[in-house]
């Protein structure tokens, strides 16, 4: 067959495995890393939280009234607290209640 003058002659390349490149690196061996997470920050305080001692004649819904300029918020309040009231309209004097931050 008469060569193409526009196209590469490749009929005297070979084919093999060999190289001039140099050999890869061994790879890594990550089989003793554990993981974890550990942290040197120092913890800050929750600020998202403030609490309300319960005062005589307070109900939820003044308290939310105080704290969210909205009586209808009492819910937040209850919800956060119910580990401790079971029942929103018997909240007592002396009572320690957690205050969400603002919905």
């Amino acid at each position: 067959m008469p060569k193409d003058p526009g196209k590469p002659d490749f009929s005297n390349v070979k084919s093999g495995g060999a190289s001039t490149a140099p050999a890869a690196a061994p790879k890594p061996d990550f089989s003793n890393v554990s993981s974890g997470v550990s942290s040197t920050a120092p913890l800050v305080a929750d600020t998202t939280m403030q609490t309300y001692t319960v005062a005589k004649g307070d109900t939820l819904s003044k308290i939310a009234k105080k704290f969210y300029g909205n009586a209808n918020k009492w819910r937040v309040i209850f919800e956060a607290n119910g580990d401790q009231i079971s029942n929103p309209d018997l909240i007592k004097i002396g009572q320690v209640l957690k205050i969400p931050a603002k919905p």
